[in-house]
């Protein structure tokens, strides 16, 4: 039986907002990406301990570190160090905090993934050796904006790297985004499924003109989360199902929140998009006999 999750950010920049919305909604775990307005890379010690004495206060569990790592410009030395040093961060907070996963990405997407494939697998070199050392699963997340933009994409890389310390996120939304992206269930699932230990929730629609827009989740029809989370169940998944809810009540957030998410503005009304998005995730799930864990 699968659990839930939420990305701590889509709630609040407060971490003990977060988990006390957490409490109420009887969901297990959190996965952090911006907290007190910093990214999980710049979290200092101090930060970390107050983190651990509230999750272990409201019995919390961190499920994976939403982190930036990656998101940057292929074939840049200068930011590929950088990010080398976000990765040792991370993995050191995921450590601390008892996550087992952390995701990464793939840089910007430029073009094709396959006219730099192999410039792709040798930047991996250095992060694979790193997450193997601190015994941290590294999951590469389908996301349009980076070269893994598809689901086919982020297996086909999965399988070239085979290692066990590299397997995938799965995001239905994000295939939506895709421009090459197909029907997210069942079509690209099943390429993803064999490589998949986490997942993420969120909602999507085309808009006329071709572009793609978050919507609440199960208000888009395109993504059959219905079918999907039966599927899970089906398949005995036992990871985790953590919301990325992206949709805002009142106005949309810009591209460029989207692609590089966190900090206030970001969080600014994700409470009550995300009780909205709860809600109705509940409401899927009570018709399949899914209970909380």
């Amino acid at each position: 039986m699968f659990r839930l999750g939420v990305i701590s950010d889509e709630i609040s920049q407060d971490f003990e907002r977060v988990m006390q919305v957490l409490q109420e909604y009887e969901v297990p775990t959190v996965e952090p990406r911006s907290v007190w307005d910093k990214p999980p890379q710049d979290l200092t010690d101090d930060d970390i301990s107050r983190m651990k004495s509230l999750m272990s206060g409201y019995g919390i569990e961190c499920c994976s570190i939403a982190t930036p790592f990656l998101k940057c410009d292929l074939g840049d030395a200068e930011q590929y160090t950088q990010h080398l040093g976000i990765l040792r961060r991370c993995l050191r907070l995921a450590n601390e905090l008892g996550a087992p996963l952390i995701r990464t990405f793939a840089f910007w997407r430029t073009g094709p993934a396959a006219a730099v494939w192999q410039q792709l697998l040798d930047a991996y070199e250095e992060p694979v050796r790193l997450a193997e050392a601190a015994g941290v699963t590294l999951c590469m997340e389908n996301e349009a904006s980076t070269h893994l933009a598809t689901a086919r994409e982020t297996a086909e890389f999965c399988a070239a790297i085979n290692h066990p310390r590299v397997r995938a996120i799965w995001d239905p939304a994000n295939e939506v985004f895709a421009e090459e992206g197909v029907l997210p269930f069942p079509d690209a699932f099943e390429q993803l499924k064999p490589w998949m230990v986490h997942m993420h929730i969120k909602d999507a629609v085309k808009v006329p003109g071709g572009e793609a827009k978050c919507v609440p989740v199960g208000d888009g029809g395109y993504i059959d989360y219905p079918g999907q989370f039966k599927a899970l169940l089906e398949m005995g998944y036992a990871g985790v199902c953590s919301l990325e809810t992206h949709w805002r009540p009142t106005e949309e957030l810009d591209e460029d929140l989207l692609n590089r998410p966190g900090g206030a503005v970001f969080s600014a009304t994700g409470e009550p998009a995300t009780r909205i998005c709860l809600d109705k995730i509940y409401a899927i799930l009570r018709t399949l006999g899914w209970q909380p864990a």
